[in-house]
């Protein structure tokens, strides 16, 4: 009798808890349809890529952008903009044709942390990828094998080309994540979402087919963390690379086809300080 009860309220329990991953879905999938908006982006770092039009011009502004995405919004968007604006109408025509002398205009850009020395290799090594590639996609989707669930190979593919000559400044390293050092690699991630995630709804740039969306991972910076804590996507206190895989793994419960599409809604309550509307949840 004791064991039959026993049995029951393992039951009950895994009802509970399945009812509850069920209303936490479906308050995540509203708020997906509410914050995917071209409305939601006008402050986002994403709005600096979508002046662009051209596919090589969206992904160096997205990249430049995602590079500086740490500190106050409007800063990153003041900062990602004064860049690209020394580079002239297309960032990818002054990538691919500039000479040595035109770096000096760069020679005074500060960005926090980000220094000349960083910018001036950035340039560097962006006019190397581009005179040889037509896209930046391939310094990632070079580094992933067939079968692959996640970007984690891609991302730390990316890394060690990009730093792939003996000239590169150690420091600037700092600047271009890797899950090598266990890193969560949030700003590279978030690119990843911007170029790879169709953009049917106006906001990501579906550039990018080598890489699948169901391989991305979510962005995770401490807003984010602390909603997924909060819901019971997240245990990890740590946010580093395995508190993003935990966190990815957990939403892909929820759309195994495109779980990135949870960092509109994880991220948009952590900012916009709506988590309170979710607390009926727990």
């Amino acid at each position: 009798m004791l064991v039959q009860i026993q049995e029951q309220n393992v039951v009950k329990i895994k009802n509970a808890a399945s009812a509850k991953q069920k209303r936490i879905c479906e308050y995540l999938d509203e708020l997906v349809q509410r914050f995917e908006q071209p409305s939601f982006i006008e402050v986002d770092p994403i709005a600096v890529a979508h002046k662009f039009s051209r596919k090589q011009d969206i992904e160096i502004a997205g990249f430049i952008a995602a590079s500086f995405a740490w500190g106050q919004r409007p800063t990153i968007l003041a900062k990602s903009r004064a860049f690209l604006e020394r580079m002239g109408e297309s960032p990818y025509d002054f990538i691919l044709n500039h000479e040595e002398k035109d770096r000096a205009v760069f020679e005074d850009f500060v960005h926090r942390t980000f220094q000349p020395i960083d910018a001036l290799y950035f340039l560097d090594r962006l006019q190397r990828h581009y005179r040889e590639n037509e896209s930046l996609e391939t310094m990632f989707s070079s580094g992933l094998q067939s079968g692959e669930t996640d970007v984690g190979s891609a991302l730390r593919n990316f890394h060690e080309t990009f730093f792939d000559v003996e000239y590169a400044p150690q420091r600037t390293r700092k600047h271009v994540a890797t899950p090598a050092r266990k890193s969560s690699c949030k700003r590279l991630n978030m690119y990843l979402r911007w170029m790879v995630r169709p953009a049917t709804k106006g906001v990501d740039f579906g550039l990018w087919k080598k890489i699948g969306k169901r391989q991305l991972l979510l962005p995770l910076d401490l807003h984010v963390q602390r909603v997924s804590m909060s819901l019971g996507l997240l245990t990890r206190k740590q946010a580093d690379w395995q508190a993003v895989q935990e966190l990815t793994e957990q939403v892909r419960q929820f759309d195994a086809s495109d779980p990135a599409k949870y960092d509109f809604a994880l991220f948009g309550l952590g900012v916009l300080e709506r988590y309170g509307e979710g607390k009926d949840l727990l």
